[in-house]
């Protein structure tokens, strides 16, 4: 089967072609992060507009760049939610008149699940069940997954995501913006014990990293002067260790409390290379095998909803044009 993805949730304007579910032929993605940048974040109204802009020329490049006209197309995945719904509903209304157009079926996915499919993209692949960790800029949860029709929260985060954390960081220290792969790069000439941040709620699985960010904003008013260039690398890196090594240790707890051996990582927080390096230590330590997408597929992406789609399509599931967006839409909540 081939299925066009879309993906719109943020502020990512993407489409890729996916076969079987595992095979990417294409994978397009167009950024809006030199729009973003100045505000320090994302700014939903205009990442609706750019999606408009977009989203014509990125469908139009996947189906080029996979070499397949849109009548190879056999069935259209699209993200539906969670995500800001101006966005949703540029991607939405796209894969709803392509699919009214060709006549072929169309399945509306969630994003969370989409990046746990993008495990199966890759060429290491693990079998169900598994215990999931999801990381990214709006999303910490942890999740045991029998299939992508059955999933538990076992946790999640109470307030700041741990992708948030690295961006609202990265504003108080004035690094720049992704936040997270600012601190990644620079935390890299650090030396990750030399701040000894708090770790939050370590009984748990539930995760918190409000205090974390408090604990910066209070260091940093109790100094005269900001971080030299020669101290951010320092700071940078304990602040990253405080969010990683919770993050691993609470996934790997909760891999041996439901006794899983496989453990998969997925996020746009996955592509952080503190977090895969010691993933890799500890799983080896503690026997789990631990599966993480490659760098580029752990960033929001269209190939990750066709290979969700593809899935879901396989099962029976077909959606109607009165498909609409969803902002929030849990785990474990079959819509």
């Amino acid at each position: 089967m081939i299925v066009l993805g879309i993906e719109s949730s943020c502020d990512e304007t993407a489409a890729a072609v996916v076969r079987d579910g595992t095979v990417i032929l294409s994978n397009v993605v167009a950024s809006q992060i030199e729009v973003h940048g100045p505000y320090g974040g994302v700014v939903p109204e205009i990442a609706s507009r750019k999606h408009i802009e977009a989203i014509g020329f990125v469908i139009r490049e996947a189906l080029d760049k996979a070499e397949v006209d849109r009548h190879d197309i056999e069935g259209i995945a699209v993200t539906r939610g969670p995500g800001l719904v101006g966005s949703l509903l540029v991607g939405l209304s796209m894969a709803k008149a392509l699919a009214y157009a060709l006549g072929i079926p169309l399945v509306g996915v969630n994003h969370l699940v989409g990046h746990m499919a993008a495990v199966f993209l890759g060429r290491d692949r693990p079998a169900f069940p598994f215990v999931c960790l999801i990381v990214s800029g709006g999303h910490t949860t942890l999740c045991a997954v029998r299939d992508f029709e059955d999933v538990s929260v076992l946790g999640q985060t109470r307030d700041d995501a741990a992708g948030e954390a690295f961006d609202k960081a990265a504003k108080l220290l004035g690094i720049g913006y992704p936040g997270g792969i600012v601190i990644d790069r620079l935390a890299r000439r650090g030396d990750g014990r030399v701040v000894p941040f708090p770790r939050a709620m370590r009984q748990s699985l539930d995760f918190s990293f409000s205090g974390l960010k408090t604990s910066l904003v209070n260091l940093l008013k109790r100094r005269a002067c900001p971080f030299t260039e020669e101290e951010l690398p320092d700071v940078a890196a304990s602040y990253q260790e405080a969010v990683v090594e919770v993050l691993v240790e609470k996934t790997l707890r909760a891999a041996e409390e439901t006794a899983m051996e496989r453990v998969v990582v997925c996020g746009g927080v996955a592509a952080n290379s503190r977090l895969r390096d010691l993933f890799a230590e500890r799983a080896a330590v503690s026997g789990v095998r631990v599966y993480i997408p490659p760098a580029d597929l752990c960033t929001d992406n269209a190939a990750m909803v066709a290979a969700a789609g593809d899935y879901l399509l396989r099962k029976g599931r077909r959606d109607g044009l009165d498909l609409n967006a969803l902002s929030r839409w849990p785990l474990g909540l079959a819509l």
